[in-house]
């Protein structure tokens, strides 16, 4: 997991996700930004690189900073299918390639601000009478 996500996350992110997702260290500790870069030098695991240095692989910050928008219309964007988004494995940060955030399905959607309408099913009753 810390290779898979080594390149596109900071060691302190990739700790934060391990103790999150409750995987202790080898000696049973809980994950530290030093033990993660440890682990990253004796396996010979490339370091991160900022998602800003090359433009490729953003966060879900990043991607709202882009959109101009906040992290809960990223996650509405990704949870709605229309934003697609990776993850190493569940409960582990979104990574959202770049490229992504200019298809014009998603900058549309994003920059929508009107509240979803709510259609009346055929066979629903009122819950209040009209009178």
């Amino acid at each position: 997991m810390i290779r898979s996500m080594a390149g596109k996350w900071s060691d302190e992110h990739i700790a934060a996700t391990l103790n999150r997702m409750g995987l202790p260290t080898g000696q049973a500790k809980t994950w530290t930004a030093h033990r993660v870069s440890s682990v990253r030098r004796v396996n010979d695991i490339r370091a991160y690189s900022s998602a800003h240095k090359d433009g490729q692989w953003l966060t879900m910050s990043e991607a709202a900073t882009e959109l101009g928008v906040n992290n809960h219309r990223i996650r509405r964007l990704i949870k709605d299918g229309i934003l697609p988004a990776e993850q190493v494995v569940p409960r582990t940060p979104y990574q959202i390639r770049a490229s992504d955030l200019l298809d014009p399905k998603v900058i549309d959607a994003a920059a929508r601000t009107d509240r979803p309408c709510r259609a009346v099913g055929e066979n629903q009753i009122p819950m209040f009478s009209t009178t």
